[in-house]
């Protein structure tokens, strides 16, 4: 059976919650020493997200289109010319060498 159908429309979502062996497996996957009360209290949090996750999934989105921002935002965009004046005739001057405008430099590869 399909979790999803279209856009984020759940069909069937299974109860999400996690156990406190769920949360001690997940720990020593990440390589993180848990006591039992850490545990206990990471297991409240995880399944409040959760929870909040499926409220979430339960709202019903169909005929409204997926949008990248809240609120509709213009980026404002300069005018695209040089600012900075060209010193490139003065950068060469005190370069070891320089032909055709080019740096010309040793040779790395053979």
């Amino acid at each position: 059976m399909a979790l999803f159908s279209g856009p984020f429309r759940p069909l069937f979502a299974p109860p999400m919650s996690l156990d406190l062996e769920q949360i001690r497996r997940i720990a020593r996957l990440a390589r993180i020493a848990v006591s039992d009360e850490e545990a206990a209290a990471t297991a409240g949090k995880l399944n409040s997200l959760l929870g909040l996750i499926e409220e979430m999934q339960a709202v019903d989105t169909s005929g409204i289109e997926p949008m990248s921002h809240a609120m509709d935002l213009v980026q404002r965009l300069r005018e695209d010319k040089a600012v900075e004046p060209d010193r490139r005739e003065a950068f060469q001057a005190i370069a070891p060498a320089v032909e055709d405008g080019l740096y010309l430099v040793p040779r790395v590869v053979e």
